[in-house]
Order: structure tokens, then C-alpha cells, then sequence
């Protein structure tokens, strides 16, 4: 039986929202895409409070610090009461955030995309005449 300050990795991703379920944290764990403390981790490592989590999410890496276990996965708020994410991670997860928002638009890179009715209309009028090909009897 495990006391109450420890917990598995997965569970507790799970429990703290980093997850939409248990399978997918223990799917990134074992993608190697979490460590704990520096040292890559497996789903069944015994977390406990004041370890260093770090994360690589698509929005860029993430690092928590436990302050609390819970395997329970409860409201938001009281989720993010399980973690404290650090300032370096904060900084730099912001700094993603505006860069994100000032890139170019990737659609806007397309210069010519799926003609309109008007321009399909125009290229067929200025194409030259053509017979379309039929295999029928007909056509000797």
C-alpha cells in the first residue's frame, strides 16, 4: 500500500490536468517526453511533493515544481493547487504565446489557391475549344 505522500507520474499527471487521461500521460512518459529531477521517467515512478517536473508539450517545455498529491482528479482550481510552475517556465511559455501570435498567418503564404466561380468561368471561355473523348459505338 503506498502512503499518501507519494503517488505514481501518471496518476498525478492525470489528477493535475496536464492530461486529458491516464493513458496519455503514461503515453508521453513513455515517449520519453517527461523526467523527473533530471532523470527520464517511467508511468509507475513514485512522485513526491517538492520534485521537479519537466514536460515537453506542444506549446513548448513546461517545468513544475509538486506541492501537493492527489489521486483524484478534481476541479481546475483545485489542480493547479498540485503544482507550481517555475518563473523560467512561465517566462518562456509566454514568450512562445506572443511569438505565436505575431507569426504570419500560414494561409497567407498560399498565393493562388482554389479558383472562384468567376475564375473557373473565365479560364474555360479563354481555353480553346475542345471535344470531350467518348468510347461509344457512336463516334466512328
Amino acid at each position: 500500500m503506498q502512503s499518501s505522500s507519494t503517488l505514481r507520474l501518471d496518476k498525478w499527471l492525470w489528477a493535475a490536468r496536464f492530461y486529458k487521461t491516464r493513458s496519455l500521460a503514461a503515453d508521453e512518459i513513455g515517449k520519453g517526453r517527461v523526467s523527473v529531477n533530471g532523470q527520464v521517467a517511467k508511468p509507475s515512478r513514485e512522485l513526491r511533493i517538492d520534485d521537479r517536473v519537466e514536460m515537453r508539450q506542444p506549446h513548448g517545455p513546461r517545468t513544475v515544481i509538486v506541492r501537493g498529491i492527489s489521486a483524484m482528479r478534481g476541479p481546475a482550481p483545485v489542480a493547479q493547487a498540485l503544482y507550481e510552475e517555475t518563473a523560467d517556465s512561465l517566462a518562456a511559455r509566454s514568450k512562445a504565446a506572443e511569438e505565436r501570435r505575431l507569426a504570419a498567418e500560414p494561409a497567407l503564404s498560399i498565393e493562388q489557391g482554389r479558383p472562384t466561380k468567376r475564375d473557373r468561368r473565365d479560364l474555360e471561355r479563354s481555353q480553346v475549344e475542345w471535344q470531350r473523348w467518348s468510347a461509344s459505338v457512336d463516334d466512328r
